[in-house]
């Protein structure tokens, strides 16, 4: 049985019920053509009754003519149409017919010896059941007289209108019943499927970093796939870790030899000691920028890192204050203290320093940051009342090495850089104009749980 879901709640619910279903169904059949069955039996058995009843009261007199020497007992003869009827004939000829037939006669084969049940059309479109035999009817004397045939009808809508009752009362019956069965099967799903509906909640707290493991009572079914989603965890922690050391490592090996050329060259003069010391340079930005790209990616893959965004950015504003105090500079920042992103603290705070940073280098007097959550993203918003940059610039900045102005000091990576880990974190940033004048850079980062 196909169902088109991938809810293994909603499928276990769905085969319990098409199976309660059909089993109900055929039950309700087997019970309606058993109640059926014995309706019929006690409606013949009925008619038997009174068809004894009629041959007990029945005698032919000495000329030969049928007497009835009393009514068989049942009321519903005397009433006109009543649907219980009863007749004698004698070859074609009608002997004798109670009350309820008036001036009609009950039209039926003949039969001879053994009782015979028929189905015959009766008065007012009338459907009869019959019991009709042909017997011997005892005259006065107690000797047996000609054959004379004897039939007892009776409604047969009554029988279908007892069956039809019972069904009704059945189906509201087993269709009750198919509904508490189907919600005691639903409540028993959602009871045993509880320790599976544990596990996205566990881990999301790990992602959100409020937990490092799976932690808590699982079901005898359902520990193993904690215990290997606990040794995948740890695993991925230690792969990010080893990654990690391999960058501090190669960053310390690659900066060591480039700041011994430098300093070499500062000593020296002349054209090579000055292409030395330019190249040393430019190697030493691509290294930084290229080790801050790996580490972003090593960071990124890591589960459970969490950084809350409201105290890196008061310690990035109490350093660039410190930096700037020659300047009449004000930072204003306003972060929920819930705010947090879901990665490392140490990208976090490089991305937000170097805007932060650049913001304080180009603004005259005032730098505001602001951070909004919408859904599961932080927008950070960093603000200044500088000069601003026309947005047919505002691209091109982003690009590696390009620089705003050269009367700034900086190696014009700052930008690139925030955008790669941005990039990597499955961010982004932009760069629009400022509601103070300058320039805004916006900065899209994914919210920690």
């Amino acid at each position: 049985m196909a169902i088109g879901t991938k809810s293994l709640a909603v499928r276990l619910v769905a085969g319990a019920a098409f199976w309660v279903a059909a089993g109900l169904l055929g039950g309700a059949f087997l019970l309606s053509a058993l109640f059926r069955d014995y309706v019929e039996r006690g409606f013949d058995a009925r008619l038997a009754v009174l068809w004894d009843s009629l041959y007990t009261v029945s005698r032919v007199d000495r000329a030969g003519k049928l007497r009835m020497l009393g009514e068989p007992g049942e009321p519903a003869f005397d009433q006109i149409f009543s649907g219980w009827y009863w007749q004698i004939s004698k070859g074609k000829t009608v002997a004798g017919r109670s009350r309820s037939l008036w001036d009609r006669q009950l039209v039926h084969k003949m039969v001879k010896n053994k009782p015979t049940f028929l189905f015959i059309g009766g008065p007012e479109d009338q459907h009869l059941r019959v019991l009709v035999q042909t017997v011997l009817v005892a005259d006065e004397r107690g000797r047996r007289s000609a054959p004379y045939t004897l039939a007892v009808a009776g409604n047969r809508d009554e029988l279908e209108a007892e069956v039809a009752l019972f069904n009704r009362y059945l189906g509201w019956s087993l269709g009750g019943l198919g509904l508490l069965l189907i919600l005691a099967v639903f409540i028993q799903v959602r009871f045993g499927l509880r320790p599976l509906r544990r596990i996205p909640s566990a881990l999301a707290a790990i992602r959100s970093g409020q937990s490092e493991r799976l932690s808590g009572q699982f079901s005898s079914e359902v520990e193993p796939l904690a215990e290997e989603l606990n040794k995948l965890i740890e695993h991925n922690r230690e792969i990010v870790e080893r990654a990690r050391t391999h960058v501090g490592n190669l960053a310390h090996a690659l900066k060591t030899p480039l700041a011994v050329l430098a300093n070499e060259s500062d000593n020296k003069k002349g054209p090579l000691a000055r292409a030395v010391i330019e190249q040393s340079k430019i190697m030493q930005r691509q290294v930084e920028h290229h080790l801050t790209r790996a580490r972003a990616a090593a960071g990124a893959s890591a589960i459970g890192a969490r950084a809350e965004v409201a105290p890196v950015l008061e310690a990035i504003k109490r350093t660039l204050l410190a930096i700037h105090r020659d300047r009449d500079l004000t930072i204003e920042v306003a972060a929920p203290n819930e705010a947090a992103v879901a990665g490392e603290r140490h990208d976090v705070e490089e991305m937000l320093g170097n805007l932060m940073d650049n913001a304080c280098k180009w603004a005259k007097a005032r730098v505001v940051v602001s951070v909004e959550q919408v859904k599961r993203h932080l927008t950070i918003r960093i603000e200044d009342d500088g000069p601003g940059l026309k947005p047919a610039k505002r691209k091109p900045a982003l690009k590696r090495g390009q620089r705003l102005d050269e009367e700034v000091p900086g190696s014009g990576l700052g930008l690139s850089i925030v955008r790669d880990l941005a990039d990597s974190y499955g961010g982004a940033l932009t760069l629009e104009s400022a509601k103070l004048g300058g320039l805004a850079a916006v900065l899209r980062l994914p919210a920690a749980g």
